[in-house]
């Protein structure tokens, strides 16, 4: 991505470590069971110890549950020209979001897993709810409102419901964000 080419040696070794720490769980979540996986097998796999393992991971379950799309997505939003409408900032942001079809099969791997996953439901609903807080974050300071504004908030709800709709139908999740934006300007005609 973009944002690794402004990043030190250092910033991009830990960025390698914990890609290969998240490719190698992903591989064997695939391989035996995301359940039967156990974090020293994957900090064997990814040839690190298990105590590198939880310098980067809390757990096996954060493995799944990092958003590392949000962030960037969040960023590309706010350096959207300020006459832009939300939708229209969102649209620019995910057009310029460029992956490459491993990052783009990741994450979607990476969203099937967390909300088919028995075991991660619960993560999945603090991370939906977060999703839902970071919408609403910057949502609220394109629109000039307050992040508890009840428009704002169910917009961002929509946006994130609309999404997890189609969980089952990625990798072309950006294709389909877009595909939300449009309905969502032409006001939702069903």
């Amino acid at each position: 991505m973009a944002a690794e080419l402004t990043q030190g040696l250092r910033e991009r070794k830990k960025a390698s470590t914990r890609r290969k720490i998240r490719t190698e769980a992903f591989r064997l979540f695939r391989k035996q069971g995301y359940a039967e996986t156990t974090v020293d097998q994957i900090a064997a796999a990814a040839k690190v110890s298990s105590r590198t393992f939880f310098r980067y991971f809390q757990n096996k379950e954060q493995v799944v549950l990092d958003d590392d799309l949000d962030p960037l997505l969040v960023r590309m939003v706010v350096m959207q020209p300020a006459g832009l409408s939300v939708t229209a900032a969102f649209r620019a942001a995910a057009e310029q979001l460029a992956l490459d079809p491993p990052e783009e099969q990741f994450e979607a791997d990476r969203l099937r897993l967390l909300y088919t996953e028995p075991e991660l439901r619960g993560g999945a609903m603090t991370e939906l709810r977060r999703n839902i807080d970071l919408l609403s974050q910057v949502i609220a300071q394109r629109s000039d409102r307050e992040p508890s504004d009840r428009q704002v908030r169910m917009f961002a709800g929509a946006c994130v419901g609309a999404l997890l709709s189609v969980t089952d139908e990625l990798p072309d999740e950006l294709d389909y964000a877009l595909q939300v934006l449009d309905f969502f300007d032409a006001g939702m005609p069903l």
